[in-house]
């Protein structure tokens, strides 16, 4: 794994922790790993999507709506695995919707997809809550792993460590792992191979759409509440966490420790601006920025490549 991703993450933190000393205490580290836990496991699940070369735009929309179908589970009967499974059959339903038509639909990008279902689960979010507006309450073990800590370490920090165990034996260890890789590099290849493409391809985007399930879970712990208007632009935050980490949109690279410290990184950037007092809109030209920064960094980390492996191919020759 490239150390890039990491040490600009360190220094960032080094940084910040100079012009704003409250950053380090205990409390706010705490709260920047609550506030994190969302986008780091919902990041996992777009990692998987962008190194087969394509994206969820649905993620946010995505949360909101399992929030929601969870919020009136617990209107009905106060079971927190219901109301658990609610939410995560949501995510992981509109996941195999997205995978489903853009694979058997032969759409040419899932953008198209996505984006469609971006609007139909924000829509069908605000239809299904009453008066369109937050639902409150949710059962005592919702709350206890997305609100409660133990040992002043938040509950949500330990499902995505969780979880990231899970992908990182996925990825690296089992061959359906290998295979994602290997459709992202290059589907042709991978179909020449012997690989199930199609079936790669729509098992990624159920797998994007449980991790918004997840993270509608762990927002509705920490908040207490399931609302239609939860994971506004999460989209784009996962996006930036895995681009920012170092992955790739030509797809087949790409690490999940990245994924993970674009994550922290967006949450330390956040929440030091918070401490700097700095207005909210100018917090989203920031994260704006840092996006731009880092495809371009993509696309120039891409042309350095090919041009080294040109001079390489030169010099054999």
């Amino acid at each position: 794994m490239s150390l890039g991703p990491l040490l600009i993450l360190i220094i960032l933190i080094a940084v910040v922790s100079l012009v704003t000393p409250a950053f380090l205490k205990p409390v706010n580290l705490g709260n920047i790993l609550a506030q994190t836990a969302v986008i780091a496991v919902v990041a996992m699940g777009q990692q998987l999507v962008i190194l087969t070369r394509g994206i969820d735009l649905s993620v946010g929309s995505n949360l909101a709506l399992a929030t929601v179908i969870g919020g009136l589970v617990y209107q009905q009967v106060d079971s927190s695995f219901l109301v658990i499974a609610a939410m995560l059959l949501a995510g992981a339903a509109v996941g195999a919707v997205n995978g489903f038509v853009f694979v058997y639909g032969r759409l040419p990008h899932p953008f198209i997809i996505t984006l469609a279902t971006l609007s139909i689960c924000r829509g069908l979010a605000l239809e299904l809550a009453p008066g369109h507006t937050t639902i409150r309450g949710m059962p005592d073990a919702v709350t206890a792993i997305g609100g409660a800590t133990t040992l002043g370490v938040p509950n949500s920090f330990f499902v995505v460590a969780m979880f990231a165990v899970l992908f990182l034996i996925l990825t690296k260890s089992m061959v359906c792992g290998r295979w994602i890789y290997a459709v992202g590099g290059s589907p042709s290849a991978a179909r020449s191979m012997g690989i199930p493409v199609m079936g790669v391809l729509l098992s990624t985007y159920i797998v994007s759409g449980f991790c918004a399930g997840v993270g509608a879970v762990l927002l509705a712990g920490r908040t207490g509440a399931a609302s239609p208007i939860y994971g506004n632009l999460l989209e784009l935050d996962t996006i930036a966490a895995v681009i920012i980490g170092g992955a790739s949109f030509l797809g087949g690279r790409g690490h999940l420790g990245h994924a993970l410290i674009g994550a922290v990184l967006i949450g330390v950037i956040r929440n030091a601006l918070n401490l700097l007092g700095v207005d909210v809109f100018f917090q989203m030209i920031a994260i704006g920025l840092v996006i731009v920064v880092a495809v371009e960094a993509d696309v120039l980390r891409n042309h350095l490549e090919a041009r080294a492996r040109a001079i390489q191919s030169a010099a054999v020759q």
